[in-house]
């Protein structure tokens, strides 16, 4: 640097006043160049202390054994250092494990799971209105009262939201409340059988595996679709409205109580249905969709 010719004033310049201006330690630039050079040795960072017994290859391979011949999943360091110890009396340090487990991406959040992974060669969209709906629930927090739920229905056809409620528990029969309102609208009545050719995706909450929710779809006609175990995408069409409502109605505001969450909700719904184009549908809003299906059914 102190042997460049400066383009302006047509001289050198020193390293030390170049350094002092830019405000760069002069340090960095010495130990660029001793990497660079040839003739110094790098230093490679090493253990300090004794040696162990047991290289890093040979007690890898031996975590890659225990963890493969475990009949369990999602066991952590501890385990595995336990059963080196206690099975195959190989005697090493717990953090030496937990070191290794955690260079070689095998601690339990990083470990894939077992069995067969779940296909997704399918969709979950229909063909039709009122086919499938899918249902889930969120919590929203409030100053008076605390955290509340919301629960909807959603159409698997044209995403058009078929019922809301919001309430201050979110039990069995808050998550039917969404449904009854559907079935009110789409179908009139929540008489015995009313739904019937209907299916209701789910995920595995408990609201929607209690035997009070089960019973009261069956008494409907519904036929129950769960989504598959730590997969939402199964039940995205309602994931996706919950996660909509939420980035348009809900973050960003401060809630009193249940009135205004359950306000809000409705007020969303509504313009939701009335205003939200989605891409699936040729940019139209599901009321759009569902009009110009009708309109093609009646002509």
């Amino acid at each position: 640097m102190s042997r460049e010719i400066s383009v302006s004033a047509g001289k050198p310049f020193g390293l030390q006043r170049v350094c002092q201006v830019l405000e760069f330690p002069r340090s960095t630039i010495y130990a660029i160049r001793a990497r660079a050079s040839t003739k110094v040795t790098p230093m490679v960072p090493r253990r300090r202390g004794p040696k162990p017994k047991m290289h890093d290859a040979d007690l890898l391979k031996a975590i890659r054994d225990d963890l493969a011949a475990s009949p369990f999943s999602g066991e952590g360091h501890r385990k595995v250092w336990a059963r080196l110890r206690i099975v195959h009396d190989i005697r090493v340090s717990r953090t030496r494990v937990l070191r290794l487990m955690r260079e070689h991406r095998l601690l339990s959040p990083h470990r894939q799971a077992r069995g067969e992974p779940s296909r997704h060669d399918g969709r979950i969209t229909t063909d039709r209105p009122n086919e499938m709906w899918g249902t889930d629930g969120v919590r929203i927090a409030t100053v008076d009262d605390g955290m509340v739920w919301i629960f909807s229905a959603v159409d698997h056809c044209d995403g058009m939201c078929t019922g809301i409620h919001a309430a201050k528990i979110g039990d069995r029969f808050a998550a039917l409340e969404p449904i009854a309102q559907g079935l009110l609208d789409a179908f009139g009545s929540v008489l015995a059988d009313s739904g019937r050719g209907l299916s209701l995706r789910m995920d595995h909450g408990s609201q929607y595996t209690s035997d009070d929710f089960r019973d009261q779809i069956r008494f409907w006609g519904i036929t129950p679709s769960d989504a598959f175990v730590a997969e939402p995408q199964t039940n995205g069409v309602a994931e996706r409205f919950n996660r909509t409502m939420k980035e348009q109605a809900i973050h960003g505001r401060i809630f009193k109580n249940l009135e205004e969450v359950r306000a809000a909700a409705i007020a969303f719904r509504n313009q939701y249905n009335r205003d939200w184009r989605l891409e699936k549908l040729g940019f139209k809003s599901p009321i759009e969709a569902r009009q110009e299906r009708l309109m093609k059914l009646a002509a």
